[in-house]
């Protein structure tokens, strides 16, 4: 990847008619005609992703929503608390009487509760595009015609680590995006130890577009150039088969103690980079009296961390002594966090990579969640991309993500976060847009009684997720494929004019325009569209790119050529490492954004909130939710390899790899063996939670006793009318706990949690979450 920029880009083919469109998992172009829908993958990237096959068979799918929908119950007696969301019938009704209710009910709320009774949820992975992101368009809708709303922080995917590393590293960016590059690991790492992996199912998917797939490639070369890389996980996909990685596995969920026993094992051999510590972290002191044992009396020795991790004390001083004095990167992925306690081994992994003395070296150091999205380890470009502005949101109130369930449920009390004691606020109306809570929350019946106690649920969606079947008002919202927009990432360097492919299915309309004629019925039209249509928005979101351009003495086609053309190609930022790099380089000139200006290996803030489950420091924890009788296995709720997250499921790429229409687990060939279980049988998976069918696949590529379960398949409750019905499609959330990783960060745990596993013999459920309503 070099510095230069090309106007057009050679990799997108437009012959035949094809128009240029992008995605979360890559670029493509396609055409519409009679005989449906034709996707091209972008020519110039290397391994494009297969999942840009779900289009077709989705465009035109029952499961979309045709015209507008308000529940049978909310349209005949009101807003209100009700148990029959996801129970209850609807009925369509014309665009001009949704809107109508739904503007009534927004200025009833604005004018008796206030905007804090809003939680404007729209979490999701609504669009590539810039303009068209359903995020941004509902919370600038919500702050300027309601006055603002309750947003949430963090993410599910780093709701741990985006509340620890700014604290104790750098921010959270400085750390993904412009820190150890795949350029890096091709070129200068000898050594990588991947706690959790690096698994391509998650880096061939980006928050906006994509173009090149390109860590594949970087795996490869650094493999054939001597590079050694070590996988440390259950599952032996988490690494590509190009890297050529020594697998390796320790209990889910005690991946600390093993690196406290590395690390032990380096300081007893004298091995570690003493002069690194003492130049460049801070607290090294206090958390070496935890390490050797001087504060609690046990030493976090290789033999001590064996009884907890399963790997053979001799094994990890072995591991230890590898590391020793190479350029050694290690990298945590976001599994880890997404756990209880999950802070832990994200501090820890920092910790032995200082241990090390690499961080802020070419190739070396911590690299936390490298390989977990795509634009993670990639040069950043050099002029600005297309940005909505969302206005500002008058309402302070906000809650962690994961916490929304906590937030519906126990309206007034207090919980604990980032060192603060607050208060969740008395939520009125949730309004949804771009995202499926369905999907990436946890405890799914939990979930359900959530959402009973509000007055009204307000969702746009294109599809009939479980989501919309629980909402009160249903407006149908276009497709990515059905308008058009600018698509465009931070680290990828080519901008995409993303042409319409196909008329809007049935009454769908773009959120813009939605929200657009809501703002109306409140009296905001002019201050939340500012006079524009969508493609006089386009123009406007394009300008600041051009004009740097052209400041620059760079081509700068105008917007007409640009969308003419199809693409442009911008230039990117050197890649120097950023503030790592800056900071070993001269820690006195440029020191970090901590309290300390170091690294802090103890944290003086941190310590000072006094909560017993994250420390000053990093140390081990006992976990409530291990194997036990009734629940033996552990479950891994991972990402799933056929679409991004619960998008488009019913495209036929993640169709296709469904067993008799269910979603497919995996498990170890033992404990296949000890339930009666073969390849391919359904079956079913419980705890005290809830339970859910799957289709198993038997493989010895899974650690024994963990089963894994990919998130996604769309909820499919067998009798909504049951508090806790058995999920036929094979949604792993009916599993999972809704917990926070700590009274810290209060981030997600959906990554793991234990279950039983037996074959079930029963009347196959059919599947009916595509089912229009």
């Amino acid at each position: 990847m070099d510095d230069t920029i090309g106007f057009p880009d050679p990799g997108l083919d437009l012959s035949d008619g094809f128009k240029p469109h992008t995605s979360h998992w890559g670029v493509f172009s396609a055409r519409n005609s009679a005989a449906g829908l034709e996707v091209r993958a972008y020519a110039g990237d290397p391994d494009p992703n297969g999942i840009i096959d779900n289009f077709p068979g989705a465009l035109r799918h029952q499961a979309r929503i045709a015209q507008p929908a308000i529940r049978r119950g909310w349209l005949e007696r009101g807003p209100g608390p009700d148990d029959r969301r996801g129970r209850d019938e609807f009925v369509s009704v014309s665009w001009e009487k949704a809107l109508d209710l739904l503007g009534d009910e927004l200025a009833r709320i604005r004018d008796t509760r206030g905007p804090g009774a809003v939680f404007g949820g729209s979490y999701g992975w609504s669009s590539a595009g810039r303009l068209h992101h359903a995020q941004s368009q509902v919370h600038r809708f919500l702050n300027i015609a309601m006055g603002g709303y309750v947003r949430s922080v963090n993410s599910y995917s780093s709701g741990a680590s985006s509340v620890l590393l700014p604290q104790i590293l750098a921010g959270y960016e400085d750390i993904t995006k412009r820190n150890v590059t795949w350029e890096q690991i091709a070129t200068e790492t000898e050594i990588v130890l991947a706690f959790g992996g690096m698994a391509l199912k998650n880096s061939m998917v980006a928050g906006g577009s994509i173009s090149k797939h390109v860590e594949r490639g970087a795996m490869e070369a650094a493999r054939e150039r001597g590079c050694e890389f070590i996988l440390m996980s259950p599952l032996r996909e988490d690494l590509p088969v190009e890297a050529g990685a020594e697998w390796m596995t320790c209990i889910p969920g005690t991946d600390t103690a093993l690196m406290l026993g590395i690390v032990h094992t380096l300081v007893e051999g004298g091995l570690h980079d003493q002069a690194f510590l003492d130049r460049y972290t801070e607290g090294w002191p206090v958390f070496l009296r935890y390490l050797t044992g001087e504060s609690d009396g046990q030493a976090k020795d290789a033999a001590w961390a064996a009884a907890i991790c399963g790997v053979d004390a001799n094994t990890i001083r072995t591991l230890a002594r590898r590391l020793a004095g190479k350029r050694a990167l290690i990298t945590v992925s976001h599994s880890l966090q997404r756990a209880e306690h999950g802070e832990q081994p994200v501090w820890m992994g920092m910790v032995l990579a200082a241990a090390l003395g690499q961080i802020g070296l070419p190739g070396g150091g911590y690299a936390y969640s490298l390989g977990a999205i795509g634009y993670y380890g990639r040069r950043v470009n050099d002029v600005p991309g297309p940005t909505l502005g969302q206005g500002r949101n008058g309402v302070r109130d906000f809650i962690p993500v994961a916490r929304i369930a906590d937030m519906l449920l126990n309206p007034g009390s207090t919980y604990r976060y980032n060192g603060e004691t607050r208060t969740y606020p008395d939520i009125r109306m949730v309004y949804w847009a771009g995202g499926n809570p369905f999907h990436h929350h946890q405890d799914i019946n939990r979930l359900r009684k959530a959402f009973a106690k509000v007055d009204t649920l307000v969702v746009h969606e294109l599809a009939w997720t479980a989501t919309a079947r629980h909402a009160d008002i249903v407006l149908p919202s276009t497709m990515t494929l059905e308008r058009e927009d600018i698509g465009y990432s931070t680290n990828d360097p080519l901008m995409v004019a993303m042409h319409r492919i196909a008329e809007p299915f049935g009454l769908a309309r773009d959120d813009y325009d939605i929200f657009a004629d809501i703002a109306d019925r409140l009296g905001a039209r002019e201050p939340f569209t500012e006079g524009r249509t969508s493609r006089e928005w386009l123009e406007h979101l394009y300008e600041p790119t051009r004009a740097s351009l052209a400041k620059r003495g760079l081509e700068a086609p105008s917007f007409d050529e640009f969308w003419q053309r199809g693409s442009l190609v911008v230039p990117q930022q050197p890649d120097d490492g950023g503030r790592l790099r800056s900071f070993r380089d001269d820690p006195v000139a440029h020191p970090l954004p901590t309290p300390s200006g170091r690294i802090e290996i103890y944290s003086a803030k941190i310590a000072a909130h006094n909560d017993a489950d994250c420390p000053g420091h990093p140390v081990w924890l006992e976990k409530s939710d291990m194997p036990k009788p009734g629940a033996p296995c552990f479950l891994v709720a991972n990402q799933p390899v056929t679409r991004l997250h619960s998008q488009l499921d019913f495209g036929g790429h993640s169709l296709a790899a469904k067993h008799r229409g269910r979603e497919v687990a995996r498990m170890n060939p033992r404990d296949a063996n000890a339930r009666g279980i073969v390849d391919g049988d359904i079956i079913r998976l419980f705890n005290e939670r809830g339970a859910c069918l799957a289709a198993v696949n038997v493989t010895d590529g899974i650690a024994p006793g963990v089963v894994q379960l990919p998130t996604g398949a769309w909820y499919d409750p067998m009798d909504p009318e049951d508090e806790a019905p058995l999920c036929v499609h094979g949604n792993p959330n009916v599993l999972t706990r809704d917990i926070g990783t700590s009274s810290f960060a209060q981030g997600c745990t959906g990554q793991l949690t234990t279950v039983e596993v037996e074959k079930f013999t029963g009347n196959l459920p059919p599947i009916r979450a595509f089912d229009p309503v």
